[in-house]
């Protein structure tokens, strides 16, 4: 039944952002806050930059609409026996919701005036410190307050900028948030943790209702606010979700969960990160050197290179869903097979884009 209201949420903040997207792109227009065609980008006519505006405007309105219902015990019989637990942790939603909010007022700052990646940076911290705060926090099997203060805040910030780095075609970002998100939404639910998988029903709808007027061509962008909300929620409701369980002798690995969810989005901003400083350019300079743009090099259209990436985001994803019930050896074959799937990606990568460039000279 807890999948119901899950499908509910979904369908109503999807709607919500559907619509909320109309008046962001006019206020955009309206204010300027546009994304101008550039050597380095692939748009060729101004965007409106406002998306983030939609997707996190139509999470926060769900969600304050689900716990006006609540309290107005306007809820269906068997979410009754729920409701004291939902307001137990209502703290953490709140935190979740502020911590949201200002990385969407800071992603607003960069796309409008532009900040430095010093500010951004210090920023993101801020943020991510606010939803340790609220216990929401890795241990990793250690009970040290510093240690799980680090991990925690790596972790989000790390999220944060993978998927805005990711940001670099029509729908590529949001349609990964999707299907990682989905997977996380799976697990949630095959663990029965209903808080979790409701909230992320919640942003799932939110982010498709966005995805559906970003996909090529793009009428909108989601701009730096929401990429980054996007990393920051995901990120958040990966520490959320509980992979251990400690009456069930489990091995470490299901803590590995998240690394093998996020693989591609990982995977795309180490290349980035590895390319750019071996050819000894600026870590935090935008470039064409990204996952998809390599792919489109290959001689895949744009809408294929996108294709590929979310199915290569479903295919790892789906070894996340049986870390918590496989033995050691199980698990560690999820691990190889994930590993083995990028590792073959970037065999043909390589290979592609050497024999492109040696028949380019060729030529």
């Amino acid at each position: 039944m807890w999948s119901a209201i899950c499908l509910a949420t979904f369908v109503f903040s999807g709607g919500l952002a559907y619509i909320l997207v109309f008046p962001c792109q006019k206020l955009a227009k309206v204010l300027g806050i546009l994304d101008y065609p550039a050597a380095r980008k692939i748009h060729a006519w101004p965007t409106p930059l406002l998306g983030g505006l939609a997707i996190y405007g139509s999470f926060l309105l769900t969600i304050a609409a689900a716990l006006s219902l609540l309290r107005l015990n306007v809820v269906p019989a068997f979410v009754q026996p729920h409701v004291s637990g939902i307001f137990r942790v209502s703290g953490k939603l709140s935190a979740v919701a502020s911590g949201g909010l200002l990385v969407v007022a800071f992603g607003l700052l960069d796309d409008i005036i532009g900040l430095k990646a010093w500010q951004k940076l210090c920023l993101q911290i801020l943020s991510s410190l606010i939803i340790f705060a609220a216990g929401i926090r890795i241990s990793l099997l250690m009970e040290n307050i510093t240690w799980s203060a680090v991990v925690t805040v790596a972790w989000l910030v790390v999220m944060m900028n993978s998927f805005n780095l990711l940001d670099n075609m029509d729908g590529l970002s949001s349609g990964v948030a999707l299907v990682s998100g989905g997977i996380l939404l799976l697990a949630a639910l095959s663990r029965g943790q209903l808080f979790v998988a409701a909230i992320l029903a919640v942003f799932l709808g939110s982010t498709a209702g966005f995805f559906c007027h970003n996909l090529p061509p793009a009428r909108i962008f989601m701009g730096e606010s929401g990429s980054s909300f996007l990393g920051y929620f995901l990120g958040t409701a990966s520490v959320l979700l509980t992979y251990y369980h400690y009456d069930q002798g489990q091995t470490f690995l299901p803590f590995f969960t998240p690394l093998v969810v996020f693989a591609v989005p990982f995977f795309d901003t180490l290349s980035v990160i590895w390319i750019r400083w071996r050819r000894r350019l600026p870590i935090f300079q935008a470039d064409k050197n990204h996952f998809s743009h390599r792919l489109v090099e290959l001689g895949l259209t744009r809408k294929q290179a996108v294709g590929v990436i979310f199915l290569l985001s479903f295919c790892t994803g789906l070894g996340a869903l049986l870390l918590p019930y496989l033995d050691l050896l199980g698990g560690i074959l999820i691990l190889i097979h994930t590993a083995s799937i990028l590792g073959i990606v970037t065999i043909l990568e390589t290979t592609g884009r050497r024999n492109h460039a040696q028949t380019n000279r060729g030529a």
